[in-house]
């Protein structure tokens, strides 16, 4: 039985789209050269170590391309492989496993390496009280796809869209007139009836932050968090201390893996990264298959 507890609607459209884009009319490749009878057992195989992510997408690949074929999952989502480490058993009709293959690694391939990104960026954060963020900086048609291996690699989705939080960041604040007058409008859009989607506010100085909580203490507006925007760790260090708990702080702009550290010992609550799914190295992964004719 085939599950996809996390594959929606719109996860499944864009499959299949990538699917036709690849495949389009039909493989003319093994539909020329690999004979109809043939069957194949293949496995994913790990060619470097990491944290593998996108076992359910795979799945689905290749019973989308033929019902026929059979998957089992040797590894589990979020697990780390090592080079050599054999991670999915396919078996079934030779044309389908090589139609499949391509989409299905691709698939592997990209969230995987975010899940191995995530992966260190969380380690890198151990004994600190911070968690890590993605951003929306994700490739387009691919987000669900990326912030579902953020998960898996131990870290903590943002937003998903413009749709689900109000980030008031620099732009707004420089178009509404200042920090007061932005957080005004989002009380005013709240009291027309508009959804009470968490609010975030981001700041560039001390003196934003301090303005940011006093406008919405005068609304009355529930903030979700502060995002401390290109501050140092230092400048962390004493927002912190300023805050003094009664919010939760988020640190963001030119955060890497080489100073991440830095911001988990300035006692910050989140640190998001947009490296997490903008500069990622997909995880080198193969597919080997052993060709057995149908009896």
């Amino acid at each position: 039985m085939y599950l996809r507890p996390m594959l929606t609607a719109d996860m499944l459209r864009l499959m299949d789209w990538a699917l036709r884009e690849d495949v389009g009319i039909g493989d003319c490749t093994s539909l020329s050269s690999v004979p109809e009878g043939m069957l194949h057992e293949g496995f994913v195989l790990a060619k470097e170590e990491g944290v593998v992510a996108g076992i359910e997408v795979a799945q689905e690949v290749f019973r989308m391309v033929d019902e026929r074929i059979q998957f089992e999952a040797l590894k589990l989502d979020g697990e780390v492989v090592l080079q050599g480490d054999l991670i999915i058993r396919v078996k079934g009709p030779a044309r389908g496993i090589l139609s499949a293959e391509r989409l299905a690694l691709n698939f592997l391939q990209r969230m995987s390496g975010v899940a191995t990104m995530t992966r260190h960026a969380t380690d890198a954060l151990k004994g600190t009280p911070t968690r890590v963020l993605d951003t929306r900086k994700t490739t387009p048609g691919l987000r669900a796809f990326e912030k579902w291996a953020v998960q898996l690699g131990g870290g903590v989705n943002h937003r998903m869209g413009l749709y689900d939080m109000i980030l008031i960041k620099d732009n707004h604040v420089d178009y509404a007139g200042s920090m007061t007058a932005a957080l005004t409008g989002v009380q005013s859009y709240f009291n027309q009836g508009n959804p009470r989607v968490p609010v975030v506010v981001e700041v560039r100085s001390m003196d934003e932050l301090e303005e940011a909580m006093s406008a919405s203490s005068d609304q009355g507006l529930a903030l979700e968090r502060l995002l401390l925007d290109n501050f140092t760790p230092d400048q962390v260090r004493g927002a912190v201390r300023w805050v003094a708990g009664r919010l939760p702080l988020e640190a963001s702009g030119g955060i890497d893996l080489s100073n991440l550290r830095s911001y988990g010992e300035a006692g910050v609550d989140f640190v998001s990264m947009g490296a997490l799914t903008h500069s990622v190295k997909s995880l080198d992964l193969s597919l080997k298959s052993h060709p057995t004719l149908q009896p």
